[in-house]
């Protein structure tokens, strides 16, 4: 689930009756705004590949607010609201004023883009689409002329969904821990051999017995409840853990209790756009700082081992991390092992780029732009994105191209054996059930993994074919590939050594990956945890499952289990974005 303008449209599925706002409104400025902020979770129209994280907007007028299957927020769910063209606009200006709770934090803020946005989805309700033309005039279309980056308007249309059952099986009901997976990357499915599903989980109360499943000698207990969106974690010296419940702008800090079982919450800070990444530097067991990624900045706060509210104003210390908004809003944050070089994770706009939000390059502009952007970098919206940025450690607030082409580095760590960078990253959407594999991987200082043109090596996405035939056979392959749509959003490297809870020695120096849950699947996959073993600190491609047992037999899902962190005790943290809970798992030998 960044993007500045992607969340607000989370509550536009409800939206009824929309008339265009005023004389001056565009419809096909609507849909190139759509295309560049919101179509990444989103889709407005039949086949245009938009995606599905967030509600799917195609025929949202005559609805009410909340009424389909996405799981909304129980705020908007019982707000009770009916979109009139007012209310929606006074929604999408201040969405928190109207739905107080509301997972819609950040407004529209210029009134013309949403009346565009209204006269975008009036025309395709009226089917008038290409009839309208206010002062922006037509779509734009590609620029005459050949040249790296050409292609037609938008992708081609997706194959029509097949009436027959869906291919192959719902192989997450093998899944239990210490099944082995290895995704052979030899024999990946050709694009479009099933339809593009669309298939978002309902997130159901917990039924009756259910359990989650855990190899031996391990147990899982609630630690704590009543939270808002928790996503990221990181551990203080002292065994605080700062969390970001990042749509509230908020960073927390949980005090674990004696026992370990459970744990005090303060406020930290708050008023932050979509917190994310948390670090503290220098390293060691005196930081002064807490480093937190913004959506498009970092900042910092003045900090003494202990503090559990900060003591003042953070400090500005990257201004912006890209000149595009929209898209992917988390952002991850590390510090070198020798504390000389901060990285930070920028994901993508879009799931693949039209030619409206990445206009055309000749080969020798493509040629200049790389040789200060870096190989594979892109541009346009999607300028300093899809990649993993490096900045010098004191007053260096530009910044390089670290390494290019990886769609959304979730989860990024420094693996501790080797100082390694990792990702664990989320790849496109609608080319099928199994394509395109999620992964984790070492991040190679200089390396293109492939997005947008390629994946998973030299195979070209069909629907920017012919755009970088320069790219071919020059993408970095990733080091372990997930079951595609499995939503990989965070690693960490397990490195307890002692305490109370600590796993067996076996654990130490393995990654354990979170996988949040599909949607672009017709059979669901992910809602896990799993083990990346290493054998001498390097990746053995394959990976197990640690703990499942989120989805329910009918295939919904009654958690969403999205990161992990190790805390003092030895015990794994693992939050649940979904249930809004945080679960604690423990090993004991008897």
């Amino acid at each position: 689930m960044n993007f500045r303008y992607t969340v607000a449209m989370a509550a536009l599925l409800g939206v009824a009756t929309a008339p265009v706002f005023g004389a001056e409104a565009n419809a096909n400025a609507g849909k190139t705004f759509f295309s560049a902020q919101c179509a990444l979770c989103h889709s407005a129209e039949a086949n245009d590949n938009g995606g599905a994280q967030g509600p799917n907007l195609q025929g949202i007028l005559g609805r009410k607010a909340a009424t389909t299957s996405y799981s909304y927020s129980p705020a908007l769910k019982s707000s009770g609201l009916t979109w009139d063209q007012a209310t929606l606009d006074r929604f999408l200006a201040s969405p928190t004023t109207v739905v107080p709770g509301s997972a819609m934090v950040i407004p529209v803020p210029q009134q013309t883009d949403r009346e565009n946005l209204v006269a975008y989805f009036t025309a395709v309700r009226d089917g008038t689409l290409r009839a309208v033309q206010g002062p922006g005039g037509p779509p734009r279309g590609p620029a005459p002329g050949g040249g790296a980056g050409a292609r037609p308007a938008g992708p081609p249309p997706a194959p029509p969904v097949a009436a027959a059952p869906p291919k192959g099986e719902a192989d997450w009901k093998k899944d239990a821990p210490g099944r082995v997976h290895k995704v052979d990357l030899g024999k990946l499915p050709a694009p479009y051999d099933t339809p593009s599903a669309n298939n978002n989980p309902r997130l159901v109360p917990k039924p009756e017995g259910a359990q989650l499943s855990l190899p031996p000698g391990f147990k899982v207990e609630v630690f704590l409840t009543g939270l808002t969106g928790p996503r990221t974690m990181t551990v203080a010296p002292n065994g605080d853990v700062f969390l970001a419940e990042t749509n509230s702008g908020r960073v927390k800090v949980l005090r674990p209790t004696a026992d370990g079982t459970t744990a005090t919450v303060t406020v930290f800070a708050q008023g932050l756009r979509q917190p994310y990444g948390i670090a503290f530097q220098p390293a060691g067991n005196k930081p002064k700082w807490v480093y937190v990624a913004e959506t498009n900045r970092v900042v910092r706060y003045a900090y003494k081992v202990g503090n559990t509210e900060a003591s003042g104003v953070p400090e500005v210390v990257i201004p912006e991390l890209s000149p595009a908004g929209g898209g992917h809003f988390s952002r991850d944050i590390a510090f070198s092992p020798d504390g000389r070089r901060m990285y930070v994770s920028v994901g993508s706009a879009s799931n693949v780029p039209e030619t409206a939000n990445m206009p055309k390059k000749t080969a020798a502009e493509v040629q200049a732009w790389e040789a200060e952007h870096g190989f594979g970098a892109t541009w346009g919206a999607e300028e300093n994105r899809a990649g993993v940025r490096v900045f010098k450690v004191g007053g260096d607030t530009r910044g390089r191209t670290f390494a290019t082409g990886i769609r959304n580095c979730v989860g990024m760590t420094i693996q501790p054996a080797t100082g390694s960078i990792w990702c664990a990253t989320n790849e496109r959407d609608n080319l099928g059930d199994d394509l395109v594999p999620d992964y984790a991987t070492r991040v190679k200082e200089g390396a293109w993994y492939g997005w947008p043109w390629y994946y998973m090596g030299n195979n070209e996405d069909p629907r920017l074919k012919g755009d970088r035939p320069d790219l071919a056979g020059k993408a970095t392959l990733p080091d372990v590939p997930f079951t595609a749509h499995s939503a990989a959003t965070n690693i960490k490297f397990y490195t307890a050594k002692s305490g109370s809870s600590k796993f067996p020695a076996e654990y130490v120096g393995d990654a354990l990956a979170v996988l949040h849950g599909s949607w672009n699947r017709a059979f669901r996959t992910g809602h896990k945890i799993v083990r990346l073993p290493m054998k001498n600190g390097v990746p053995t491609g394959e990976y197990i499952d640690f703990m499942t047992g989120f989805i329910t037999e009918d295939g919904n899902a009654w958690g969403r289990p999205v990161a992990i962190t190790v805390a003092k005790d030895g015990s794994l943290l693992l939050s649940d974005d979904g249930a809004n809970l945080i679960y604690r798992i423990s090993y004991s030998a008897k």
